[in-house]
């Protein structure tokens, strides 16, 4: 198709060209020639390339079927989780190298029962986890799901189940320094029992067997808090029948610390029971404080032994009872039978005793008030004047000998209520 266009007006980039009925197109000046002026006319020809087309076409298929084989078919492989090795507390899980694809990655987590019990750390370099402080012999339902920009991709359930006590299947042994016979026993003995003897240390280790502590093998195992133990560990789960405490089978631990069959379990028992009783019973020193603390509330005394013995001092009341019976039977004892003396002085001395026997202590006002008489009548006698009469005299003696029959059973009455003993007076 030719096409005839006057040049209108031609600028560095674009020239306008006009059409025959007066139409203004735009087209690149660098196309025309380089005489082109304005007013010129230029024939064009245009006609349509079908090679070109279709070459074109095949190019882009092609992209179009790369970018979905690329992008579109393949996607990121949900993981595969499998059973490693079982024991009675714990479980080893491990999975195939996770495939993203064209996708990145997010997170890669683990699921027990339904419920999150964690990420795995470097999901794209890690391939097992252990799972320890499981129960003895219970079921247990694991998965993993995978985040990727791709979409979330859940595993398959995977239902496993702790060990027995007497199911040693799952002990996997690795072998430290041993002689060569030991080992070759080792591996015999395991066998028996169903366990697995590696050559190195991985996660599903379960114990590790030497003789000597050192070496490479033993130095990850310490790291990874593998127990330690010697050849007899095995024998004695083979000869119990189940998995036997570790404690005695240490590296440096005593053999006599190991405790075997029913005889072993009985006597521990019985152990345990008189410690606890042991520990419930108070020491005789916690028995013997209230007798300890009694003496501190009265007067000091001496603390008594922890342990009474016979023929042993006794302080505290007892003593006090001993002042109280003393006392008493000082009170008990009978006076001396006084000197003759009147019928008056009889009755109130008769009173004054019977005053001291009912416990009254104040029994002589009476003969202070005698003898404050006998002194009154002294004193008129010494006003009055003296009289020769025999008869006077012998009043006189008399009253002096009443004075001084008094004046004794005062002291009398005095040591009685004080010291107690008493001093015969003369006819």
């Amino acid at each position: 198709m030719l096409v005839s266009l006057t040049v209108g007006k031609v600028d560095a980039g674009v020239a306008v060209l006009l059409t025959q009925d007066n139409r203004l197109i735009e087209f690149p000046s660098v196309l025309l020639p380089n005489n082109i002026t304005s007013g010129s006319i230029v024939d064009i020809t245009v006609a349509r390339n079908h090679s070109a087309e279709t070459t074109s076409a095949a190019n882009f298929q092609t992209l179009q079927k790369r970018i979905l084989n690329t992008y579109g078919i393949k996607t990121p492989t949900p993981p595969i989780l499998r059973l490693r090795n079982a024991t009675q507390t714990s479980l080893v899980l491990e999975w195939d190298p996770i495939d993203l694809a064209t996708a990145s990655l997010k997170s890669l987590s683990l699921y027990r029962n339904g419920s999150k019990a964690g990420s795995i750390p470097r999901p794209l370099e890690t391939r097992s986890t252990k799972i320890s402080g499981l129960a003895i012999h219970t079921e247990y339902t694991f998965h993993l799901v995978l985040r990727t920009t791709a979409g979330t991709y859940q595993s398959e359930k995977l239902t496993c189940r702790t060990h027995k006590m007497t199911d040693l299947s799952g002990i996997t042994v690795t072998a430290g320094v041993l002689p060569p016979q030991q080992k070759d026993a080792l591996a015999t003995a395991l066998d028996r029992i169903g366990g697995k003897l590696i050559d190195t240390v991985r996660i599903d280790t379960t114990h590790f067997v030497c003789t000597e502590g050192r070496g490479p093998l033993w130095e990850k195992a310490v790291e990874m808090n593998i127990p330690v133990v010697v050849p007899e560990w095995v024998d004695a789960c083979e000869a119990e029948g189940t998995i036997v405490s570790v404690r005695g089978y240490y590296l440096n631990a005593d053999p006599k610390a190991r405790q075997l069959g029913p005889i072993s379990s009985s006597t521990q028992h019985q152990r345990t029971v008189s410690t606890a009783t042991s520990n419930l019973a108070p020491p005789p020193n916690q028995v013997q404080t209230p007798s300890r603390q009694s003496p501190q509330e009265g007067e000091p005394t001496p603390e008594p032994p922890v342990t009474p013995f016979p023929g042993a001092e006794m302080t505290g009341q007892p003593i006090a009872e001993e002042k109280e019976i003393s006392s008493d039977e000082e009170e008990e004892e009978a006076p001396p039978p006084p000197p003759p003396k009147d019928e008056g002085e009889e009755k109130e001395e008769d009173e004054g005793e019977a005053g001291e026997q009912n416990g009254d202590s104040e029994t002589a006002p009476p003969p202070l008030q005698k003898d404050e008489e006998v002194e009154e009548e002294k004193e008129e006698e010494k006003s009055s004047p003296a009289q020769s009469d025999p008869e006077e005299e012998e009043d006189e003696k008399a009253e002096k000998e009443e004075e001084s029959s008094s004046s004794e059973a005062k002291e009398s009455k005095s040591k009685e209520g004080g010291e107690g003993d008493f001093n015969e007076v003369p006819l």
